[in-house]
């Protein structure tokens, strides 16, 4: 097994793979220097959509009786014209499940929400698309739609059995969150957890570590061959936030290629658009710009930066990002590159991994019993 996980680290690094790239990788300079900083956002991200690490949409709709999302839809923050005036090119999905459930519930619940999403989507061809892949989400963009990636699950969900994992994947899963079960808690990652981590390769499910304790973090980042996620962290250096991440752990993210995406969400960044655009500037300097992306976090019932109520309030952001300094190449990383360069190192670590490592099966009982 070590010579295994040796043998994947001399898996390429993205800059290597210019042949997998996407034509919105190409940063060249989309508008106008003298314009106004809004008329430029807009430009930019015509070019270069948000790419929103985290959207709490499916369970939002599984309690109205009634929604449209094409023409509408006022009972949520995230409705196609708005996802269009946003200029939102791809959403990652959360199933997240509600506090207090019950673990022998949580693979149900997580199950009846992958069928939601499925419905949702088959519903509005029109405007998204499910998306499993790097490749399926700029296919996405090129037709006109909203790619929809699954995830981030809840730990749980799996029900500490790698088999389960590897089920939830076919159906789409994406994202997989390494917090509140035994195996990843405030002692880190059990060897239970660790063969979760390296059959996340194998599939080419991307790790977030968003709210994981501090030896979660540093054990999947040393260990991980993909990048890893934190799909709702801005920085604690400027906001006390559990969830945030201090310093030394944005400076490993960065080391390791993670993208950290800032949730535009007042409790952990700041009533104003001003206070979310701190926050980037701080982990764009302590992480890197090929380590910082943005997390919507809409219709997880969460209050919003005043001016960011809703999915179509990217381009004010990137308004406030333009004024301050921010070069239209580090805008395209922020919005679209760094998720996207994720994906796609994702997806080619798996494909790597599947042809030196067979489908794990393993049950935690097995590995920390």
């Amino acid at each position: 097994m070590a010579e295994l996980q040796d043998e994947l680290h001399t898996t390429p690094e993205v800059g290597e793979l210019d042949e997998l790239s996407d034509p919105f990788d190409a940063y060249a300079l989309v508008s106008d220097p003298d314009a106004a900083p809004l008329e430029r956002a807009h430009a930019i991200l015509a070019a270069h959509p948000v790419a929103d690490g985290y959207s709490g949409l499916p369970w939002a709709l599984r309690h109205l009786p009634w929604y449209d999302l094409e023409d509408g839809e006022s009972a949520v923050d995230t409705d196609m014209p708005r996802l269009r005036e946003g200029h939102v090119g791809a959403l990652l999905w959360s199933l997240h499940l509600p506090e207090g459930l019950v673990a022998d519930r949580a693979v149900g619940a997580t199950l009846e929400q992958l069928d939601l999403v499925r419905s949702v989507i088959g519903g509005h061809p029109e405007g998204l698309r499910l998306a499993r892949s790097a490749g399926q989400v700029i296919d996405a963009r090129n037709c006109g739609r909203v790619a929809v990636l699954l995830g981030p699950a809840a730990a749980a969900a799996i029900d500490d059995s790698v088999s389960i994992l590897r089920v939830l994947h076919s159906l789409g899963l994406r994202v997989l969150t390494l917090s509140g079960t035994s195996w990843a808690s405030e002692a880190g990652l059990t060897r239970f957890g660790e063969e979760v981590v390296r059959e996340m390769n194998r599939l080419g499910v991307l790790a977030d570590v968003s709210g994981a304790s501090e030896a979660t973090v540093r054990r999947t980042l040393a260990l991980s061959k993909a990048p890893v996620l934190c799909t709702r962290s801005a920085a604690r250096a400027l906001r006390p936030h559990p969830a945030n991440l201090p310093d030394d752990q944005l400076a490993a993210l960065g080391a390791a290629k993670g993208v950290c995406m800032v949730p535009l969400t007042a409790e952990q960044t700041g009533p104003t658009v001003r206070d979310v655009a701190d926050h980037l500037d701080h982990v764009r300097e302590v992480a890197g710009p090929q380590s910082v992306g943005l997390s919507g976090t809409y219709d997880s019932g969460a209050a919003h930066p005043q001016d960011l109520a809703d999915a179509s309030c990217y381009p004010r952001l990137i308004a406030e990002l333009l004024r301050r300094g921010w070069s239209e190449p580090d805008v395209a990383l922020l919005a679209w590159g760094n998720v996207q360069r994720a994906l796609r190192t994702a997806d080619f670590t798996a494909k790597a991994a599947q042809q030196r490592r067979e489908p794990s099966t393993a049950r935690i009982a097995e590995l920390d019993g």
